[in-house]
């Protein structure tokens, strides 16, 4: 690329950019380690109509970025966040939607001697299908084995890389023996900006009932709090209401002070069996089923006396 076309594509690359941050309320930053071009035109193809994908280096995002800060000053949050192999999605839509349509689009890879893992890799206990041949290959990564049928087994699981561990060759051969793709790569949400804020994924798993119970919680410790220390708030003003009203019931039972808000505690002092009604009919089964049971055990007694244990016959 000649200097005369490189200077048009960056212009043209700068006023796309521009174009996506007037356009799109929302930035996704995304991991790209790992994925190649076909899967990434699979990506783009499955996000159309929902979001558009940006890649570019760092500094020329970064630098697209600053030129428009003017415009909107938010987006400086993003820069601290644009390192390593990252892109931008641009989109209108809800981010866990955009989020689950990113997750969709990985594809199984092997795992490739040097990589680094992102998860933990397990190899099951099975019949390898492999000769005898092959036992000092186990022997080596310290995998116990047998020969059952003519082929190697393997005895039992075995934990065989560790996530954030480097893949060494012994491990991506043997994986590729068995056909296994432990990994799967695609496009990582790393971090999403939305009209002015900046945050993780994993706040889209945060569901409206944990936020309500946050709520409550943090309100309850609040009316705790000013209860506590005699000092009225919002939180506390209920609280405060129910407490001075059993002040005033008390004060009119004890000097016999008659409002209608009192009647009913008045009524249940004088006559708590009224307010009763389920308790009794609960018991007098319960009596009931007692009395029963004791008529059973008097007429078995009865039975039992009469012939003392002796037929007629003996």
């Amino acid at each position: 690329m000649v200097k005369g076309e490189k200077a048009s594509w960056k212009a043209k690359y700068f006023l796309k950019m521009s174009k996506l941050l007037d356009e799109y309320p929302r930035v996704f930053i995304v991991g790209a380690d790992n994925v190649r071009s076909k899967q990434m035109q699979q990506i783009r193809v499955s996000l159309r109509g929902m979001a558009e994908i940006l890649m570019g280096k760092n500094t020329m995002m970064c630098k697209a970025i600053r030129a428009h800060l003017d415009t909107n000053p938010g987006l400086e949050k993003l820069l601290p966040h644009i390192k390593g192999n990252v892109g931008l999605v641009f989109s209108k839509e809800d981010p866990a939607l955009v989020r689950d349509k990113l997750l969709e689009n990985k594809v199984a890879a092997p795992a490739r001697a040097g990589a680094i893992a992102p998860i933990d890799v397990w190899v099951e206990a099975q019949n390898t299908g492999m000769g005898p041949e092959k036992t000092n290959f186990f022997q080596a990564l310290n995998i116990s084995t047998k020969i059952a049928k003519g082929a190697i087994e393997i005895v039992s699981n075995v934990h065989l890389i560790k996530t954030g561990d480097k893949v060494g060759a012994s491990e991506a051969t043997l994986l590729q023996m068995l056909g296994v793709k432990p990994f799967a790569y695609g496009l990582v949400v790393e971090k999403i900006y939305d009209n002015g804020a900046v945050f993780t994924p994993d706040i889209l798993d945060i569901t409206d009932e944990q936020l309500l119970a946050k709520f409550h919680a943090g309100v309850a410790n609040i009316a705790a709090a000013s209860l506590g220390i005699g000092y009225c708030t919002q939180a506390s003003v209920p609280h405060s209401i129910i407490n001075g009203f059993k002040n005033v019931l008390a004060v009119a039972i004890e000097a016999d002070i008659d409002f209608p808000a009192a009647d009913a505690a008045k009524a249940y002092l004088a006559d708590p069996s009224a307010f009763a009604v389920a308790a009794p009919v609960a018991g007098a089964g319960e009596a009931a089923a007692e009395t029963k049971e004791e008529v059973k055990e008097e007429s078995e007694a009865e039975e039992s006396d009469d012939d003392m244990g002796f037929s007629l016959f003996d």
